[in-house]
């Protein structure tokens, strides 16, 4: 039992027997209230109890490292964009000490958290004010809350999206005690349709940015500079759920058309937010940039304080907005720009690295090539935009992709792979150098059919 908690990564020792301790615990209670599972109580044994034990420590697991071999750079379940290591240790020495977080140093009063922060931000982008939250479903829920709450808010039925985790925008909205008011279809919305839903009761227009699906065909939408114009003629605020938001302007060919915080601003909306985990590829928080009247009342608002960001968010958002001021660097020192803007050859050139070293022992059966394919921003950023990248895709007769793909993911670092055409890709547009000597172990244990049996036999 201590053996398989090691191997995988997870409590040892003491807080192992304390996990079985508790575990029994439960057991015993279930079988006095007769609540265990019958197939279990049918047939007990030492076996199923274990099992029944191992069962129920899934979820204990700590947060550990992986490698990410899908080829989603900003990927939602593990851990989004990666921390930039260089900026995080130039940071640990102020977050290991204490620091001037909210203290004037000049006058020697308290001072705001954020005041760094919204100068970067404003001196960026060219907003009147900035402000930062915990994350960008906050930064959409206070925005609606102090701007709009008891009044009628105008969305686009395309727009009405979930954003993950079952968190929707009618929800959202709902909560904020906002009135929703759709208008137009799922595939086509018009001008005219936000203009008749316009009367006394209309606090605002919302764009929500759907980034995490597209719809192709016969659609139609209305540009945020237009619904601008309409909100300011008719006396209402113009607000902008941007989602995923950068400072950068790709070199990337799928990511050159890709609007700058810089150029949205200049659209003009009263309040516009993203995610800084995203594209930005700092650390997750909510940036909301805009008018300087909006924005003074959302800071007022008590609900700030229970959204507001905490000095490791603060510290490590400041240190990517410093980086953006020189572009030129910043792929260099920003993790998720620099996976975001890798060549389809530089990929290739690793991917074929790898099989190299693999191909004399790809005789006892495993077939392993290197393919085209396409590489994903992830995030819920951009899914209509492929990212050219390469794959090394492995497969073998006696084994199921799920299987392999099981296998991989048991690893102490477990790696991350996608399964298509009934074989395993590895994507090396997000397997960092540094990873490749573990990946290589890996592969090297893999490739030896007995592995798998054994597996199979557990």
């Amino acid at each position: 039992m201590t053996h398989f908690f090691l191997k995988k990564g997870k409590p040892s020792g003491k807080r192992v027997r304390d996990l079985v301790q508790n575990s029994l615990i439960q057991l015993r209670h279930q079988i006095a209230n007769k609540t265990l599972d019958q197939a279990i109580l049918n047939s007990p044994s030492r076996e199923s109890f274990l099992e029944w034990i191992l069962e129920n420590f899934k979820g204990l697991q700590r947060v550990q490292k992986v490698i990410n071999a899908t080829g989603v750079v900003v990927h939602t379940n593990l851990g989004r964009a990666p921390l930039p290591k260089e900026l995080f240790e130039e940071l640990l020495p102020r977050l290991c000490s204490y620091s001037n977080l909210e203290f004037e140093l000049e006058t020697g009063k308290r001072g705001s958290r954020d005041t760094v922060l919204r100068n970067l931000l404003k001196n960026l982008s060219g907003a009147e004010e900035a402000m930062v939250v915990n994350n960008n479903a906050s930064a959409v829920f206070l925005m609606l809350r102090t701007l709009t709450a008891g009044k009628e808010v105008i969305v686009s039925r395309g727009e009405l999206v979930e954003i993950g985790g079952s968190f929707r925008i009618p929800d959202i909205m709902r909560e904020s005690g906002a009135i929703l008011v759709e208008v137009g279809t799922t595939n086509r919305t018009r001008l005219s349709d936000y203009e008749q839903a316009i009367n006394e009761n209309t606090a605002a227009i919302l764009k929500v940015h759907p980034s995490n699906y597209v719809i192709e065909g016969f659609t139609e939408s209305v540009e945020i500079s237009k619904l601008v114009k309409l909100a300011k003629a008719r006396g209402l605020y113009c607000l902008h759920d941007w989602g995923s938001g950068t400072f950068y302007q790709f070199e990337q060919k799928a990511l050159q058309n890709y609007p700058t915080v810089q150029q949205e601003i200049q659209k003009r909306a009263d309040i516009i937010c993203f995610s800084a985990d995203k594209l930005l590829g700092a650390v997750q928080g909510g940036i909301i940039l805009g008018s300087k009247a909006a924005i003074e009342k959302m800071r007022k608002h008590p609900l700030y304080r229970v959204l507001r960001a905490d000095k490791v968010t603060l510290g490590l958002l400041e240190s990517v907005l410093e980086a953006c001021f020189e572009p030129e660097s910043l792929k260099e020192k920003v993790t998720s720009i620099r996976l975001l803007e890798r060549t389809p050859e530089e990929i290739r050139a690793q991917a074929t690295q790898m099989l190299d070293k693999f191909f004399p022992e790809s005789d006892s059966g495993w077939s392993v090539r290197i393919e085209e394919t396409d590489s994903r921003t992830g995030g819920g950023a951009l899914p209509e935009l492929p990212l050219p990248s390469s794959a090394m895709v492995i497969s073998h007769p006696r084994y199921k992709a799920q299987e392999i793909q099981n296998w991989l993911r048991s690893q102490s670092i477990p790696v991350i792979v996608r399964v298509q055409t009934e074989s395993v890709w590895f994507d090396f547009r997000t397997v960092f150098e540094e990873d490749e000597k573990v990946l290589s172990e890996t592969l090297r244990l893999m490739l030896k059919s007995s592995i798998l049996e054994q597996a199979e036999e557990t």
